[in-house]
């Protein structure tokens, strides 16, 4: 059904019968996609020409046009309407009043109505002066009154945008970068915005401008696709929300992928995603060309003075066999033969990276047409060349984007296809999960002179996540990918069953050490009998610290360091034949001591607050620490229930706990007399050790803290009242439903306690709750190892019975699902 028609059905082209046609258009599903728009568009032309026909009848040199997003026809169900009164100057009044008439109809039926009355140099004038305003007029279309005027401004504007494409070229790629700068890059958010980020619609029709300049071209495969995939979803999103917006929130993307007909809201993200990769390569390529072709222009002259006015020749260095530098791209060479040379695609990319430069658009569309398939097992060099793109560092993220834009990847490795794309609902991690492998690279690249084998260590980056693709647990399914990639690309034996073990335990060191007492035999031999040899252990350790660099901030500190370096160091001891004795408890500090003593005095917890700091890395530039939060040391005299009651009083105080530690002192006889204590039983004082942070505002002061606590340990302080109160005033936004939380025993993993290991979404009171169950089974916490990545809790708890033993089997099973349940309620 076509505009008119609709029109004619809905009895005219009054409001209220554009108004039906409209409501019915959008409702029908059937019409969705480029259909519905080009409808919605053909739907709103008829009703403003009619508008203006009956308002016009007595005015001469008016037109009415269309502009930006409206005049490409691209009309979401909640678009502003951009329009132009375009008029010859010769009746202002008249077309003042001609304006009302077509305005107001628009504001009564509630649209969103961006608009202008200009006459031609105006126009004209407003386009030089403000580069968005003349975006928009390249995209201007005839909609009613004078043909003539209109098509006088289109030819001028786009004479104007052409002649100064030197000098505007550059302003909008600077427009479009400080856009990416504040809106982060549409491939690897999870709540992206789809116009603004970069590779959204913006970078869409900066492309159709760079075009309409004449100066350069965008590479056009797949990208009028990826336009219509984000549009699409900006039509399912404007339905779901029934709101103008652009960021594809958390909680709509599930109605939004309904709305699509997907399966779920990944699906969804991963086609928003491979859509805007698609935009971001296409703007890539096409604003290096514009620089090339603008440095080239500059220089044009001066060349041809020296060559006496001949044709200057292009510089071509060479960079490895079949690959030249041109114009600062990677190119091949004249005699290069793809079709007979199936090393080519992997050595012209690990030339480009190790050069610094990018590969061009031509040679990878080139090479993914002709080049022929590696055989298996891939020859020597080919896997060299994939090991030295892998070690190049930062340059080779935008050389691998290139070879994947163009299939070449997925030919290479058929089993990245899983990934690609593939998100990560996970605020911890930065990226999606192909581009975490390949940043995993390039940091693993940074550690190479600490390892024996280099090449061992950038496959295993490589590969660490593979099994993310796959149902399951993706550290075993990867292992079992990594065995068949490994051989395939001419590995021996043995190094295959390193890269695969190295994939399998990638998650070992940091989990042990953030989650397990390292003092305690049993876990430093668990993970010598599983890492097997010192080898291993130090690519295991360098594969470690990269994963987690390549994460994100959160999943790595100085303090994760220290504790994955001592580990690695008591793990190697063992490695090397030594073998693991009960170690001495740590000496407390001079400061733990003087709490511990003063606690034993008083009777009454003690506490003090010191503020910790993140030292800058080597190597990064200079400025101030980063801020990690509050030390908080507490001594509290034995007594039952301080862990609940620490926990209660900081949820209380909107403190976050990011880690957290507990032992036991005892203090006999002489009170200055400090040692390590089995329990805290009478006459020892629990010492508790933990970082904590504000949820906004300021810290509360330790006094506050302090006369909080005492209350909360002689029960005057009901916390759980308290928290109820604070959940009932400020209710938390909905969200996506969160994963169940999961509480499990970790056998063997202690000679002297159960470890009861904890796995949740992190939220005010947790460890409060954690607590009181704990209290409420009757065992004693030996020590605790808490930690908080992004919004999940990953807790380990150290329990006894009360006489200091392990808890059988049963019990331990029972605390388990006692904990869960708490958990769940």
């Amino acid at each position: 059904m076509t505009g008119t028609d609709a029109r004619n059905e809905t009895g005219g082209s009054g409001p209220s019968g554009y108004a039906a046609a409209r409501l019915r258009l959008l409702t029908e599903g059937a019409r969705s996609g480029p259909p519905r728009r080009a409808a919605l568009a053909e739907l709103t032309d008829d009703w403003l020409a009619g508008l203006f026909t009956a308002a016009a009848e007595p005015v001469a040199g008016v037109s009415l046009v269309a502009v930006g997003g409206y005049g490409r026809g691209e009309l979401s169900p909640r678009s502003d309407l951009d329009l132009l009164l375009l008029h010859d100057g010769s009746d202002p009044g008249a077309v003042a009043a001609l304006a009302d008439r077509l305005w107001y109809p628009v504001w009564d039926l509630g649209l969103a109505l961006d608009h202008s009355v200009r006459t031609p140099a105006e126009a004209r004038k407003t386009a030089t002066e403000d580069l968005k305003a003349q975006l928009g007029l390249l995209d201007a279309r005839h909609l009613a009154g004078d043909l003539g005027l209109t098509a006088a401004l289109r030819t001028t504007v786009l004479a104007d945008w052409r002649n100064a494409a030197p000098r505007r070229l550059p302003e909008l790629q600077e427009l479009c970068a400080d856009r990416a700068q504040r809106q982060g890059e549409l491939q690897y958010l999870l709540e992206p915005d789809l116009k603004e980020a970069r590779g959204g619609l913006r970078d869409a029709t900066a492309l159709r401008a760079v075009a309409a300049s004449w100066l350069a071209d965008a590479p056009r495969e797949g990208l009028a696709d990826a336009r219509r995939r984000l549009l699409d979803v900006r039509d399912a999103l404007h339905l779901a929300t029934g709101r103008a917006t652009d960021r594809l929130a958390l909680q709509e993307q599930d109605q939004v992928a309904a709305e699509l007909d997907l399966l779920d809201a990944d699906i969804l993200l991963r086609q928003v995603y491979e859509a805007a990769r698609v935009i971001s390569y296409a703007s890539d390529v096409t604003w290096r060309e514009v620089r090339r072709v603008l440095r080239s222009r500059a220089v044009r002259p001066r060349l041809r003075a020296m060559l006496g006015g001949g044709k200057p020749v292009a510089d071509r260095s060479p960079l490895a066999e079949g690959v030249v530098e041109q114009d600062g791209e990677a190119v091949l060479a004249l005699a290069a033969r793809p079709e007979r040379d199936p090393v080519l695609p992997l050595r012209a990319a690990a030339a480009a990276a190790q050069a610094g430069v990018p590969l061009s658009l031509h040679a990878v569309r080139r090479m993914a047409a002709t080049a022929r398939p590696l055989p298996t097992p891939w020859p020597a060099e080919a896997r060299e060349q994939l090991v030295t793109l892998l070690g190049s560092g930062p340059p080779t993220v935008d050389v691998w984007e290139a070879l994947e834009a163009e299939g070449l990847i997925s030919t290479l490795l058929p089993d990245w296809e899983r990934v690609r794309c593939r998100p990560q609902r996970n605020a911890v991690h930065l990226w999606t999960v192909d581009r975490h492998l390949i940043e995993t690279a390039v940091r693993a690249s940074a550690l190479t002179r600490h390892v024996s084998r280099p090449d061992l260590l950038l496959v295993a980056a490589l590969l660490h996540d593979i099994g993310k693709g796959w149902p399951g647990d993706h550290c075993v399914a990867g292992e079992i990918i990594a065995k068949d990639v490994a051989a395939r690309i001419g590995f021996d034996r043995a190094d295959v069953d390193v890269i695969s073990t190295l994939v399998r335990h990638h998650l070992l060191l940091i989990e042990t050490a953030t989650r397990r007492d390292l003092d305690d035999p049993a876990t430093v031999r668990s993970v010598a009998d599983t890492v097997g040899t010192q080898s291993t252990l130090e690519l295991l350790h360098a594969l470690t610290e990269a994963d987690a660099l390549a994460t994100g901030p959160a999943a790595w500190s100085s303090w994760r360091d220290s504790l994955v370096t001592d580990l690695v160091g008591r793990v190697g001891a063992v490695l090397a034949g030594d073998a693991p004795e009960e170690p001495e408890p740590a000496a407390p500090t001079a400061e733990q001591e003087r709490l511990a003593v003063e606690a034993f005095r008083t009777g009454s917890p003690v506490l003090a607050l010191r503020a910790q700091t993140e030292p800058v890395p080597e190597g990064e530039p200079s400025g101030a620490p980063e801020p990690l939060g509050v030390e908080l040391l507490i001594a509290v005299p034995g007594r039952p229930a301080v862990l609940p009651a620490v926990a209660g009083v900081l949820a209380v105080h909107r403190l976050t706990v990011r880690t957290a530690g507990l032992r036991a002192l005892r203090l006999p006889g002489d009170i200055g007399d400090v040692g390590e204590a089995e329990d805290a039983d009478e006459g020892a004082v629990l010492l508790l050790n933990w970082r904590v942070a504000a949820e906004y505002g300021s810290l509360p002061q330790a006094a506050r803290l302090r006369a909080d606590l005492v209350r909360a340990l002689d029960g005057s302080l009901d916390i759980a009242g308290r928290l109820a109160e604070r959940d009932a005033a400020y209710p938390r936004r909905r969200g996506p439903a969160a994963p169940p939380p999961r509480v499990t025993v970790a056998p063997a993993a202690s000679h002297h306690a159960t470890v009861i290991e904890v796995r949740t979404q992190d939220a005010p009171g947790v460890l409060y709750r954690i607590g009181m169950a704990l209290e409420k089974a009757a065992v004693r916490v030996r020590s605790m190892h808490v930690s908080t990545l992004g919004s999940n809790a990953v807790d380990a708890f150290y329990v006894t019975t009360g006489t200091g033993a392990a808890l059988p089997p049963e019990d331990a099973a029972s605390l388990a699902r006692l904990l869960e349940e708490t958990l769940r309620g």
